[in-house]
């Protein structure tokens, strides 16, 4: 158990992500159990929901499945999106951007060549090769930062993230579940539990009958309900990963499980098999490296015995028969193993290495016997342990968080695997406690309970690194030579972890920070101890500075990577070493943006409304005061507000602002803000009477200079576009009302002027924008026409949306936001097949940018709302999203 199973699972890295030879690396194991027992149903069996009838048109079954929820994602395998969409890619760049921008493009292909070809790494940003839209994902396996495996809505393995940040985007035909079916010991149905007819494994029975099968997600679970023609059975398979709140130790492991409910609906009793098949390896030449084995291990703990080898884990329970078949081809026909199944239902066969060039799989089967008009159920589970990293650089070596459990010698799967089967009813109990009030609310729509959970998926499925400190650490390896006033930096990092996950899986930055600012509700709410830990790494990474010269790809020019007392835009690239070196964006030079040290602020006092850290909120005040001080150059007429300097100078990378702008001028009175009240809690009178003075000045500036009557403009700069209503224009006010405050000297913008441009927002970026079923577009001319000066003024951005629906929710224009933040569901969910890949932005037609992205975490800004105002408004008068007229807070 304790041997390494060299080249398992590590296609297409650098060498020393996973050097060769490292000790403690070893391949997913599988696992399974039985046992005879009913369950008390935790939910009503619930038919099809409304929101879901047209992916459901398709399903021709009766079956509701076993316990399946009626909240949710819910889709017929056999349901194909009409709309097939492309990504936004260098060929889409327009003729005027070609010329405009032609100095960038060199400058671009220049960077992109050396980096791909020279020294052979993916760059951070492909404009080159976007990922293609596959309409195929369901939800992820695994907690976080111990790598995920996703499985598709139609059950095939086909997303793999087991090394740092990178991903691999393969089918593997062989990775199945198959049903087998014996009545008076003859077997009378066996069956790929999969629609697809591959040319591979010939010898087995594929193509399920899709239009008697649905998929439904609720994450972290998912359920998929088949009905066997001709059976009377029914099998619906539960999926859980342990996802769970306010949890730093189960949320870490890297597993899964499977639960069958087998129904027997016939007037005998049927012996239900169960085998799942695994191939050695993600289907890429890694596979055939030769080396890799299926070796057989026995363990018993805790009165349960676990069988099974190096890659399948299996769990025997009293009066269920589990069986092995250690090694096949997967790329032959597949007859000894679907064979040796036919012939009694059992699996039998030993195992052997691989040579050079070869491939294996292991099958593992879970057996009982359903009595007539009788529910059984088996469960199998996948276990996966590669405890010890490396990054693209090979200078450090890193352990996953859940080694702290469960060590990192790379011999965990069995106890991984017994753990996982003997706790996940407990999980599933806190999962159902969680989600319960929220599901159960009639005041909220069904899509709405779907998006929220399921958005979740990126949490774990980010590329997302869980790391423990080093045992030798100490406070200097994380602060860095500036960051000794971080008196609890240490012991927070030591307790909880270093945590990160990209901005997309497209984007393969770490913990980019101004989108974090849209995505971080989610841990803030749910998981505060990984955004406070996360947020220790950021400051110490502001007091900190790297002299280090790079060419910017933008304007051509050279500066350092990192300036001290300014926040980076990420710590860093899988590709090098993050945290040791952060800053891997380099298009623009973000030392001069305007809105990331402003974000840092806001942040703080968000995570100290939420969490009473005081510990926190002193250790993080000077920091506060650091980039605030910087921050102040960029007044540059002394009025009070700071000025966009004529580039795309904050998270709009793309479009520019000069002058005031409502996105950054609203952020820095927000900002202002929090410098006066955090000053006020920690006794700080000079620093309090400073921003007091700003913060008047400023907020008279931005009304004189973009309030104009209606909304606020996109900036001051008497340009064409100037007068652009955008989107996001209120993003200060979303952040000091989620953040409590919205009272008093806190209420910095007119409260009228905030509802007129909330309301002519939802007149012109949604309703209209693609007659208001797409979301919100960033930007719309005032004559109701889209502002196309640049990509990103034409796009929705979901995470944007969601924040906007929050704030139209915050200040008592509830059914508006959830029509706003109900066209992105169903443009992303239901109508372009982006489950569990939400992108960055789409346009009304044709393109998409960036799949699997953070910012849409953002949701749980509507959550946190709703929440706030629950409890300012009494039960009998919550408001319903259905109102004509929403309630005011």
């Amino acid at each position: 158990v304790g041997k390494q199973a060299p080249g398992v699972f590590a296609d297409g890295q650098e060498p020393g992500v996973f050097a060769d030879g490292q000790v403690g690396r070893q391949a997913p194991g599988v696992f399974a159990e039985g046992q005879t027992r009913d369950k008390e149903a935790a939910w009503a069996d619930g038919a099809a929901m409304a929101d879901s009838a047209k992916l459901m048109e398709q399903f021709e079954g009766t079956a509701h499945g076993h316990q399946v929820p009626s909240s949710g994602w819910r889709i017929c395998l056999a349901h194909e999106f009409a709309e097939k969409r492309k990504p936004y890619k260098a060929s889409d760049v327009s003729a005027y951007d070609v010329v405009k921008y032609l100095a960038l493009g060199i400058r671009y292909l220049r960077w992109w060549y050396r980096k791909t070809h020279v020294e052979k790494k993916c760059p951070v940003i492909d404009l080159f090769n976007p990922l293609p839209l596959r309409q195929i994902y369901g939800c992820p396996l695994g907690g976080f930062g111990g790598g995920t495996i996703t499985r598709g809505w139609r059950g095939e393995f086909c997303r793999w993230q087991l090394n740092p940040g990178v991903y691999h985007y393969k089918t593997v035909v062989a990775d199945q579940f198959t049903v087998c079916l014996r009545r008076k010991g003859r077997t009378v149905y066996q069956q790929v539990l999969s629609v697809e007819r591959p040319s591979v494994l010939q010898g087995w029975n594929w193509g399920y009958c899709s239009h008697y099968a649905f998929y439904h997600a609720l994450y972290p679970r998912a359920w998929t309900v088949y009905q066997l023609p001709g059976q009377d059975v029914v099998l619906t398979c539960r999926q859980v990963s342990p996802i769970i709140p306010h949890n730093y130790q189960d949320t870490s492991l890297p597993v899964g499980v499977f639960v069958w409910e087998l129904e027997n609906g016939s007037d005998e009793a049927v012996d239900v098999s169960i085998m799942l098949t695994l191939r050695n390896g993600m289907g890429t030449k890694e596979d055939k490296r030769g080396g890799h084995w299926n070796e057989p291990f026995s363990l018993e703990k805790e009165g349960a015995r676990v069988l099974g080898s190096s890659l399948l884990h299996l769990t025997a329970a009293a009066g269920t028969g589990v069986t092995h078949f250690t090694a096949f081809n997967p790329a032959g026909t597949g007859q000894a193993v679907w064979q040796d199944l036919l012939q009694d239902g059992r699996l039998d066969s030993p195992g052997s290495l691989t040579e050079k060039g070869e491939v294996t799989a292991a099958a593992v089967c879970a057996t009982c016997t359903v009595p007539a008009q009788g529910h059984r159920t088996l469960e199998l589970g996948l276990a996966w342990d590669m405890p010890r990293i490396h990054f693209g650089s090979k200078e450090k070596l890193h352990l996953r968080r859940y080694t702290r459990y469960f060590g990192s010698a790379g011999d965990a799967c069995p106890a991984l695997s017994h753990y996982a089967l003997t706790h996940y009813e407990q999980w599933e109990e806190k999962i159902e406690s969680w989600q319960r009030p929220i599901l159960e609310s009639s005041h909220l729509p069904p899509w709405y309970k779907s998006a929220l959970f399921n958005e979740l998926y990126f949490v774990a499925d980010g590329g997302t690194l869980w790391l423990e400190l080093p045992p030798e650490a100490c406070a200097e390896d994380v602060q860095g030579p500036a960051g000794a006033g971080l008196s609890q930096i240490f012991p927070v990092l030591r307790e909880y972890g270093r945590f990160a996950y990209l901005e997309g899986q497209e984007y393969r930055m770490y913990n980019t920070y101004d989108v974090h600012f849209y995505a971080s509700f989610a841990l803030a709410m749910l998981w505060p101890k990984l955004e406070i830990s996360l947020q220790y790494d950021i400051a110490a990474a502001v007091l900190n500075e790297d002299t280090q010269p790079r060419l910017y790809l933008m304007n051509g020019q050279t500066a350092q990577v990192k300036l001290k007392n300014v926040v980076p835009h990420d710590i860093g690239d899988p590709e090098d070493e993050p945290w040791q070196r952060v800053n891997a964006y380099l298009i623009h030079d973000t030392a001069g943006w305007k809105d990331l040290n402003l974000k840092f602020v806001l942040q703080v006092y968000r995570d100290y409304y939420l969490t009473q850290d005081t510990a926190y909120l002193q250790d993080m005040w000077p920091v506060c005061q650091a980039v605030m001080d910087l921050e102040l150059k960029f007044d540059t007429d002394d009025d009070g507000l700071i000025e966009n300097s004529g580039f795309a100078d904050q998270t709009y990378d793309a479009w520019v602002a000069t002058g005031a702008s409502a996105y950054c001028g609203s952020l820095w009175l927000a900002a202002v803000c929090v410098m006066c009240k955090v000053a006020g809690i920690v006794g700080d009178g000079e620093v309090l009477q400073k921003y007091s003075a700003i913060r008047r000045k400023g907020a008279e500036a931005f009304e004189r200079l973009l309030w104009n009557g209606k909304y606020y403009n996109y900036d001051s700069s008497g340009g064409p576009f100037s007068s652009t209503v955008m989107s996001d224009q209120c993003a200060g006010q979303w952040f000091l009302r989620a953040s409590g405050l919205d009272h008093s000297e806190f209420q910095v913008f007119p409260r009228s002027h905030i509802l007129s441009a909330l309301k002519t927002i939802f007149e012109l970026n949604v309703m209209g924008f693609a007659n208001g079923t797409m979301g919100a577009v960033n930007g719309m001319r005032p004559d109701g026409s889209l502002d196309r000066s640049s990509l990103q003024s034409s796009e929705a951005w979901v995470g944007v949306v969601y924040a906007l629906a929050a704030t139209m929710i915050q200040e008592g224009l509830v059914q508006e936001g959830f029509h706003t933040a109900e066209g992105c569901y169903r443009t992303v969910w239901e109508r372009l097949g982006m489950a569990f890949q939400t992108p960055e932005a789409y346009c009304q037609q044709k393109l998409f940018r960036s799949l699997a992205y953070m910012r849409p975490l953002s949701i749980w800004s509507m959550q946190l709302a709703l929440e706030s105002r629950a409890c300012q408004a009494p039960a009998a008068e919550a408001p319903h999203p259905g109102q004509e007229n929403s309630l005011q807070p």
